[in-house]
């Protein structure tokens, strides 16, 4: 559906104030889930609480699920432990449901647990919630059709029918064995072709691919991408089955990590949304600030450790913002590549060398073009002596240089130390190569000019 036009929004609130509800019911009963959570995004609080009590149960904890995480507290600190555990929690998938869970405090979440009727359930998501909600454990759910490899067809069907009644979505049929170990997946197309199999262990596919409980989400991403997947089991670390991954909970993990990557590049130093207080942003936003006023006041006196220099040659001054924007771009785009590179596992770190010694290469080309075009450009248009335009040659050559392999190598550092490489491609890289890059222009113009 199309974004909500104002008309449509101006409507929905006068059916509310009017008081309505079978209007309001005619108008929400044909929307999705994450369109009635985009509607919730135009509405006051008071509003969204109102129409979420007229949906069904499911449709409410879907709705509620599309919604991101503060919109989401924000909704369920004014409902009861009891009705988020039987109206919200009851109605989700396993996986969705440690998510909703996670949203609360941990006082709450033991209310809400003590309040879940189905102990299987409640039990399924006091596992889940053991495992780290970065890793493939801590975004599996478990609601998966499972078949035993010596069952015969017309047990298979029978206990694949069974098991279904009770799923909404059936992505594979997992085959495993008298250990829960698994072992296949089941092709559906063999019930067709082989009705009278004597044990399914000899139609399955077998080696399905399959990832660990602790494995990260950007690994699991990367392993449904490569193979094609809806949906991947998850295996514990003796090979038993213990969940599956849906394609949709792994591309909203990562588009989470990819706006908390862009935002740390930005010097953001947490998750921040337009609708967050002042003081929220502005405590996600002022370490990073602080620190390149640091970097400012450092490139201030190494300026005045040069005043002499820039009282007898004025002409230093020009160079300056070329010096310190040239050393920011070229560190900027060779971190970038690193991190993306080892984001998507084409860059491993025992191959660091090899890409620190082809940026060595790439840096020196690029060097000698930019030198070239800046002695070229300050000759023709007269700016400088020879002396000054052979410094600033000479400082950007080794500052592009500089940049290029400080670039490559911290993000490769970071990912060594098990530190988020993102951190390399902000305000960090851009601080420390104008400082550096302000020593070695400075350092040239007092040797040469």
């Amino acid at each position: 559906m199309e974004k909500f036009t104002e008309e449509y929004i101006d409507n929905i609130r006068a059916i509310i104030a009017e008081g309505n509800v079978e209007k309001i019911q005619e108008e929400l009963k044909d929307l999705h889930p994450a369109d009635i959570a985009e509607l919730y995004q135009e509405l006051s609080l008071e509003e969204t609480e109102f129409l979420n009590d007229l949906l069904d149960k499911e449709t409410a904890a879907d709705a509620l699920m599309e919604l991101d995480e503060d919109d989401r507290r924000k909704i369920l600190k004014d409902i009861s432990t009891e009705v988020i555990a039987k109206e919200f929690i009851d109605h989700l998938d396993t996986d969705d449901a440690v998510d909703l869970i996670r949203d609360l405090d941990e006082d709450v979440q033991e209310e809400v647990l003590s309040h879940i009727d189905d102990v299987e359930q409640a039990g399924d998501i006091v596992d889940l919630l053991k495992y780290d909600e970065d890793t493939a454990g801590g975004i599996m759910g478990t609601e998966m059709v499972i078949v035993n490899e010596n069952w015969s067809m017309p047990e298979c069907v029978k206990e694949m029918r069974r098991q279904a009644e009770e799923m909404d979505e059936i992505y594979y049929v997992y085959v495993v064995d008298d250990d829960e170990r698994l072992r296949g997946v089941f092709p559906l197309k063999k019930m067709i072709t082989h009705p009278s199999v004597s044990k399914i262990k000899h139609v399955m596919k077998k080696e399905p691919v399959s990832v660990h409980t602790d494995d990260t989400i950007e690994s699991v991403a990367q392993t449904i991408e490569k193979y094609n997947l809806v949906a991947v089991p998850v295996v514990d670390s003796i090979g038993r089955l213990v969940g599956r991954i849906t394609v949709d909970d792994v591309m909203d993990e990562v588009r989470e990590q990819a706006e908390r990557d862009y935002q740390m590049a930005s010097g953001i130093s947490q998750d921040v949304e337009v609708t967050d207080t002042v003081f929220t942003q502005t405590a996600a936003r002022l370490p990073w600030l602080l620190i390149g006023m640091v970097g400012g006041i450092a490139t201030s006196i190494i300026l005045g450790k040069f005043e002499g220099n820039l009282a007898q040659n004025a002409a230093i001054a020009l160079f300056i913002p070329l010096i310190g924007g040239m050393g920011g771009n070229v560190g900027i785009q060779s971190s970038a590549i690193v991190v993306q590179s080892l984001a998507n596992k084409s860059l491993e770190i025992k191959d660091a060398g090899r890409q620190i010694l082809k940026e060595v290469g790439v840096s020196f080309i690029n060097a000698c073009m930019i030198s070239l075009l800046v002695l070229g450009a300050c000759y023709l248009l007269g700016l400088c002596g020879p002396a000054l335009t052979m410094s600033v040659a000479l400082s950007l050559f080794t500052i592009v240089v500089f940049s290029s392999v400080f670039g490559a190598c911290v993000p490769i550092a970071l990912e060594k130390c098990h530190l988020d490489p993102a951190i390399a491609t902000g305000p960090f890289i851009t601080i420390t190569n104008d400082i550096i890059g302000m020593l070695i222009y400075m350092g040239f113009c007092a040797l040469l000019v």
